[in-house]
């Protein structure tokens, strides 16, 4: 089995999600899934910081 390089693989990724015949749609998609939970958990994990503990 040979190692692939990981902007090997995010390549292939990308290139097989928008490989499809409805376009971007997919790639899309998971941006937007990504994005949206990476700023639930970013807003999760700032907020924390402001827990009183009294």
């Amino acid at each position: 089995m040979e190692h692939t390089p990981d902007a090997a693989w995010l390549t292939q990724a990308v290139s097989a999600a928008a490989s499809d015949q409805q376009g971007a749609g997919n790639l899309l998609r998971i941006v937007i899934v990504v994005g949206f939970l990476g700023s639930v958990f970013l807003g999760w994990f700032l907020l924390r910081g402001y827990k009183r503990d009294d």
